[in-house]
């Protein structure tokens, strides 16, 4: 892949990784560089810290800018690595440039999403809508943009008898359907390949292949729809590479079985041929509604101790309506949670969990400073210990730490 690589010394400081390891993996589409603004760019891919994405943005019924931008500064404050702008009311425009602006991180857009908003309806929706939709994305500074190219009509019509209990769950998959269906071509963002490809060589933005046959709910088992565009991301992810645009692909869903997660997985980066692995969630059970967040953290977890490069989080307003800013916070916290877990199936217990370490320290110290500087949520932390010369309310005499410290049992590591 022809690619510029200037950027791949400050980037690889900042991932703890050698820098000619970072660049034979970008060059050879296992990882990607993202971000257009030079110090905010991150690297995202096999051999790397697994990532978090934070979807923000308005809807018809809830469109309160102020607050998508609030939801920008949380998740920013709590770890997000990403954000992903999914607004499809207002002005788009305006909120779009805004949250760019503000996030001090890549931004990802869903360019269909603007497109049928401006063209008023799936059937008016035309070729011209959507290139104008991505070339002001690019314009704007969006650091990746998200399509959903590798279904066809023929793809559609067979879930008709596939025996699923959801179809398409994918809002931008089933955005795309729409226009493809209601129209009666095969679907636009394939047939424009091409064309996008010319838009985004050169920009450094990175191309987001999204899933739009995923499974919406764990009976919903690996279906051929599923493998069928797999396989096509994976034909389109080469063809854009050889034009020196980088790309990620969607995969996976949405809803897995927690026993399918390593096989999927593994299916997954064989046909892709280990290219960066993009997931939401998964959540691996349905009876978490409400807690989504928590099934998904659950399901990521192991998704990227088993090979996932990139979660969405998901937060506890999933199925149920538009998250605000406190549920974006539990959201970042627990996908960063789940992220941390997996890398420490990947890679151990080394470059990653120094603050692990760091925490046990000031813990077998009764330290509580020291606790709430390496915790993923330092606010929470304190919100439940805010006194840091008190003993801990759970144990106080009874504290196992302070008794074994009497009887010379405490902590004996050398710093």
């Amino acid at each position: 892949m022809k690619l510029d690589t200037s950027a791949i010394p400050a980037v690889a400081a900042r991932e703890r990784i050698d820098p000619g390891k970072l660049e034979q993996l970008v060059l050879s589409g296992s990882a990607v560089l993202m971000g257009r603004d030079e110090k905010n760019r991150i690297a995202i891919g096999k051999g790397l810290r697994t990532k978090v994405n934070v979807n923000l943005g308005t809807s018809p019924l809830s469109c309160d800018e102020a607050e998508e931008l609030e939801k920008v500064d949380v998740a920013r404050r709590y770890g997000g690595d990403t954000v992903s702008d999914c607004s499809t009311a207002g002005d788009i425009d305006a909120l779009r440039r805004s949250i760019i602006s503000r996030a001090g991180m890549p931004v990802t857009t869903i360019p269909v999403y603007q497109a049928v908003a401006a063209a008023g309806s799936f059937e008016g929706t035309t070729d011209g809508h959507i290139l104008a939709t991505i070339k002001k994305h690019v314009k704007d500074g969006a650091a990746s943009v998200v399509i959903h190219a590798g279904f066809s009509l023929e793809s559609l019509r067979s879930l008709k008898g596939s025996g699923r209990i959801m179809g398409i769950v994918s809002k931008g998959g089933s955005m795309t359907a729409a226009i493809s269906l209601s129209q009666g071509r095969e679907n636009p963002f394939a047939a424009l390949f091409d064309d996008i490809l010319a838009l985004l060589e050169g920009t450094g933005v990175v191309l987001n292949l999204g899933n739009a046959m995923r499974s919406g709910c764990v009976h919903d088992l690996k279906d051929e729809p599923q493998l069928q565009e797999i396989h096509a991301n994976a034909r389109l992810a080469a063809r854009a590479n050889e034009c020196g645009v980088q790309a990620v692909i969607e995969g996976l869903g949405g809803h897995v079985n927690a026993k399918d997660l390593k096989g999927w997985i593994e299916e997954h980066n064989r046909i892709t041929g280990n290219r960066p692995l993009f997931v939401a969630g998964p959540l691996p059970t349905e009876v978490g509604l409400g807690y989504d967040h928590i099934s998904a953290a659950i399901g990521g977890a192991m998704a990227a101790g088993y090979g996932a490069d990139y979660l969405c989080a998901i937060t506890p307003a999933e199925h149920l309506g538009l998250p605000n800013a406190a549920h974006v916070r539990e959201g970042v916290v627990a996908a960063r949670i789940a992220a941390h877990v997996g890398d420490s199936m990947k890679y151990g217990l080394g470059t990653y969990y120094e603050d692990d370490k760091l925490l046990a320290l000031g813990r077998s110290k009764k330290d509580w400073h020291a606790q709430f500087a390496h915790a993923i949520d330092p606010d929470a932390a304190k919100s439940v210990h805010p006194d840091e010369g008190k003993e801990c309310s759970m144990c106080g005499k009874y504290c196992a730490i302070a008794i074994m410290r009497k009887y010379g049992l405490d902590s004996t590591f050398d710093v």
